[in-house]
């Protein structure tokens, strides 16, 4: 049987602005950082103290810094990004109809349980997943394929029979890391930036697209 793996960030919510802000005004207002926000977007991936690192370097932080200034730059986030908090065109619709087929669904993030909490609970929606992967689950960070391989492992599926839902490139380059096919949400990039890749089904700008609705009854 096959299963769906949703990223969160960017392709079950449109809040990829939101963090890029949250990020750049923790990096430059309360670090001393001096960053563009193009220097700022290409670095929204994977965990958050990695956020840290490539910008300012392996020696800046402890652990216990980087972890402290994660939750608080979530927090930013959170505040500015409530009062439009909602799933992506189509995206209920897709979610119930896949429930109810039985198809099995998983979250892999690479956002901290606060985060995911946050999306999960507010819009009502945790009852549709069997597993939640979050940057607290993995080693390893996207591009790597271990968010994507145990989140497949938790619903007991093989790797061959899951489709991702991608938003950013090393994101679709895990899901392909790990033997996966990727349907790319263009909230955040253009398709052209994901050419470097051979997993993607299909590039859509939300769930209401009718490749991306076929994909239920396949």
């Amino acid at each position: 049987m096959k299963a769906f793996i949703f990223d969160l960030n960017g392709t079950m919510i449109d809040d990829m602005t939101y963090h890029t802000k949250a990020w750049q005004t923790l990096l430059n207002d309360e670090l001393g950082g001096n960053f563009t926000w193009d220097e700022v977007k290409p670095q929204m991936y994977g965990k958050n103290p990695e956020v840290l690192v490539r910008m300012f370097g392996p020696d800046r932080f402890t652990l216990d810094e980087m972890n402290h200034l994660s939750l608080e730059k979530e927090k930013k986030y959170q505040v500015e990004f409530l009062p439009h908090l909602k799933l992506l065109p189509g995206l209920n619709e897709f979610l119930e109809n896949a429930y109810q087929r039985g198809i099995p669904m998983a979250i892999g993030s690479a956002a901290i349980p606060f985060n995911i909490d946050f999306v999960l609970d507010n819009l009502n929606i945790r009852h549709y997943f069997k597993a939640i992967v979050s940057a607290d689950d993995v080693f390893l960070s996207k591009p790597h394929p271990e968010t994507y391989l145990k989140a497949a492992a938790l619903l007991n599926t093989t790797p061959t029979d899951c489709i991702v839902f991608e938003d950013v490139p090393k994101g679709a380059e895990s899901a392909e890391n790990a033997g996966m096919k990727a349907v790319v949400i263009t909230t955040t990039h253009q398709p052209e930036e994901f050419d470097y890749l051979q997993n993607a089904l299909c590039f859509a700008k939300d769930f209401e697209d009718e490749v991306v609705k076929s994909l239920i009854v396949l």
